[in-house]
């Protein structure tokens, strides 16, 4: 069965004019920090992935705007900030659906593999 490139985690879940601008770069940056923050994407749901991928284009916004803030020296309108502070409500309520707290992967070896690498290791030492 064929799958999107969205499905296979081959592309974006936005086509881009260039897809190595240093947006593009920092939107697969944020996307890849939050799905490991989740514990890896074989430990994620769609539901949880669609998340992240909201959560990454408002936090790159957020960060553009902050960007125009500091070129502006740092002066922000008052339509900019309620703009700014909604985002910035918007992103807080989707982490808080996927969870706010960094998930750790087991990384620990099964206890086949425990087994099977001190065999190996007692093999070695017995040469």
């Amino acid at each position: 069965m064929r799958r999107s490139g969205v499905t296979n985690g081959s592309r974006l879940h936005i086509e881009l004019r260039d897809k190595n601008s240093p947006w593009a770069r920092r939107l697969r940056d944020l996307l890849a920090l939050m799905v490991s923050d989740l514990g890896g994407a074989e430990n994620c749901s769609e539901a949880e992935k669609s998340l992240a991928r909201r959560a990454s284009m408002l936090t790159l916004q957020l960060e553009l705007i902050e960007q125009k803030w500091a070129q502006d020296g740092g002066e922000a309108s008052a339509k900019s900030l309620v703009l700014y502070q909604r985002v910035a409500n918007s992103l807080r309520r989707i982490l808080e659906s996927i969870g706010l707290k960094r998930r750790a992967r087991d990384i620990a070896p099964s206890l086949d593999q425990y087994l099977r690498q001190r065999q190996e290791e007692n093999g070695a030492n017995e040469e």
